[in-house]
């Protein structure tokens, strides 16, 4: 089979900016932004610069295996891809007072994993279109549809925006899909350690992601502050779409309302 075309340039562009505590009250606040599964910070960099412009420090991480060729995603795993964001999110933290994570998608799940794990390390949590669960019944195949196939159609540009462009892999690689669905049950068996202030972005309209994964998320985390906020005109890539303005304004908003209470590390 011949290799696929590697992605331009922009794919693996990450987005690292310094904390200016001069535009926060004093407080160098950070934010972490992780992209999903055969994406890559292309569809986090507005959203990330936005932040930046406001005096956040931002780190865009691209997860091992993405920003390449769909292949080299097939040689990576969920463990791997988790491995970059503790990385991401350890360096952000030894510079700053306190650290929110935010992310689309598979990368939402990684959010909430991480929240999970580091409890009050992580001041918040921002996620779009995040992912736990599934109603396609393809997906109960994966442990099987792996072995015999490499991939399947492409599950990027999710985007009702006009000309948006994530710029996604044209396959989805089977076997690294297959290690993020095992990490459901786990995750969600450890969403009620999550007690951190929880802002949730969900387009009503979203082609990949279904309805019942944020039902899951906000009926099992202990988190008290608990904010759903439905995306009527865009898609799955929402951080790219005709939403984008209200996911960035209202995240800014919440950043600095949890750590403005929250203790410095």
């Amino acid at each position: 089979m011949t290799p696929s075309t590697p992605l331009p340039p922009v794919a693996s562009e990450t987005l690292s900016t310094p904390a200016r505590p001069e535009l926060t009250g004093g407080r160098r606040i950070g934010v972490l932004l992780i992209h999903g599964i055969t994406g890559n910070p292309v569809s986090m960099n507005p959203w990330g610069r936005y932040l930046a412009e406001r005096g956040y420090a931002v780190e865009v991480p691209l997860l091992p295996g993405h920003g390449t060729t769909w292949e080299d995603a097939n040689t990576t795993t969920y463990t791997d891809w988790y491995g970059e964001v503790q990385r991401a999110f350890d360096q952000l933290r030894s510079a700053v007072d306190v650290v929110v994570v935010g992310g689309l998608s598979m990368g939402g799940s990684l959010a909430l994993r991480l929240a999970a794990d580091r409890g009050e390390q992580v001041t918040g949590i921002v996620v779009v279109n995040p992912a736990v669960a599934t109603r396609r019944l393809d997906a109960k195949a994966l442990p099987i549809l792996k072995h015999l196939v490499a991939g399947w159609p492409a599950i990027g540009n999710d985007i009702k925006k006009p000309g948006g462009n994530e710029y996604p892999y044209p396959k989805t690689p089977l076997k690294a899909l297959h290690t993020f669905v095992q990490q459901w049950k786990p995750l969600i068996a450890d969403l009620p350690s999550i007690t951190q202030p929880l802002l949730i972005f969900r387009s009503v309209e979203d082609h990949l992601v279904d309805s019942s994964s944020v039902p899951i998320i906000t009926s099992r985390v202990s988190s008290r502050d608990v904010t759903e906020r439905l995306l009527e005109d865009s898609y799955h890539v929402a951080t790219l779409d005709n939403d984008a303005p209200t996911i960035f304004e209202e995240s800014a908003a919440f950043v600095a309302r949890v750590a403005a209470d929250a203790p410095a590390h």
